[in-house]
């Protein structure tokens, strides 16, 4: 699979180190973000992973050392080498608001921001 040019993206990915949980059925693994954006997220692969390709899972993101959390419903999109990378099927408002200032912060322009926001309610 050939990679997206950065330039063509939709969603601008944030560098972010932050620790995180991934829950399947009845498992839960606890790994690294590496990177988020608006519409997903680049984690560090946990040892044991063996999760298969589109299957839905829930990443919940650390914030202020566990006094808040992001909490998306995701899919599993890809698996390359010690990365996965899960696409966002569902976040909360709280959630949200958590996310989207995270990007805004990082993005440090309006009006990338409000483009991005335009992109993920079409």
């Amino acid at each position: 699979m050939a990679a997206q040019n950065p330039e063509n993206r939709r969603f601008h990915r944030i560098s972010f180190d932050a620790p995180c949980e991934l829950h399947w059925q009845d498992q839960v693994w606890s790994t690294e973000v590496l990177d988020i954006s608006l519409k997903g997220a680049l984690v560090e692969r946990s040892e044991g992973w063996s999760v298969p390709l589109n299957e839905p899972c829930e990443l919940v993101v650390h914030l202020n050392g566990h006094e808040a959390a992001i909490v998306m419903a995701v899919e599993l999109m890809h698996v390359e080498g010690h990365r996965l990378g899960f696409r966002c099927q569902y976040i909360d408002l709280e959630s949200a608001m958590h996310l989207r200032r995270l990007v805004e912060l990082n993005l440090g322009d309006p009006n990338l921001l409000e483009r991005e926001l335009a992109h993920l309610i079409e």
